[in-house]
């Protein structure tokens, strides 16, 4: 297919934006959304030249559920229609469960377990018409092996690796591929936000350019023998 149409949330840093630039350069028409303006205008420049044409770039909160509507809605409309969704965006504030407040709570789910649905929900239909679609979820590899002070964290990624799995049973018959990929200690700026190098070290770590050649594999059919599944990858 020529100029696919992606969404992909959390484009302003880590893997988000290396993610956005590997898909600028394989020509896919691309709908870059986050929280910050000024770092998605520095995918934006990233990105460079796009064959799939200049991509929309969406500054809003996808705990909102009409923003998160309108990140579909506007991209079908200007695109005319949407091959993948990948939703990157997430929030990994450390707490000890002593310290997990009803603010903490909140914020955690709504932001790495709502704002994903909202957009699911919202592209199914579409999804469904054109019998075809792509989701990527990215989760975490605490949802399996549990880390100190990730409590609310894990649980509220936990709830992407039980979405992926129903979209599989409702959507393998309908064209719908569903992957979702389970990410270990990946140096990103919310990795070091938690993590500084002087506790975990560089070499301890995945770039983010290896998270995202990942998730492009999901996309491009390469990996659909892990469709419904939760694909590791730590180092």
């Amino acid at each position: 297919m020529s100029n696919p149409i992606t969404i992909v949330t959390g484009a302003g840093s880590g893997i988000g934006r290396a993610l956005a630039i590997n898909l600028a350069a394989r020509g896919h028409a691309l709908t870059l959304v986050g929280r910050t303006e000024s770092k998605l205008h520095e995918t934006l420049t990233a990105c460079g030249t796009c064959a799939g044409g200049t991509p929309i770039v969406i500054t809003c909160d996808l705990a909102n559920s009409a923003a998160a509507h309108a990140v579909i809605d506007r991209t079908i409309a200007e695109r005319g229609g949407l091959d993948n969704l990948v939703n990157c965006a997430g929030v990994a504030p450390r707490a000890p469960i002593e310290a997990t407040d009803d603010d903490l709570l909140e914020e955690v789910f709504f932001h790495n377990a709502f704002a994903p649905a909202f957009l699911i929900a919202r592209a199914w239909p579409h999804f469904k018409e054109r019998m075809a679609g792509c989701v990527v979820n990215v989760s975490t590899l605490g949802t399996s092996d549990p880390f100190t002070g990730f409590f609310a964290y894990a649980a509220s990624k936990s709830a992407l690796d039980s979405f992926t799995r129903s979209m599989h049973v409702e959507g393998s018959k309908l064209g719908i591929r569903a992957f979702c990929v389970n990410m270990g200690s990946i140096d990103t700026p919310m990795l070091r936000r938690n993590f500084p190098e002087e506790v975990l070290p560089k070499a301890m770590t995945l770039s983010p350019e290896v998270a995202a050649q990942v998730i492009v594999d999901c996309i491009e059919g390469q990996r659909d023998a892990d469709r419904g599944n939760t694909i590791i990858v730590k180092k």
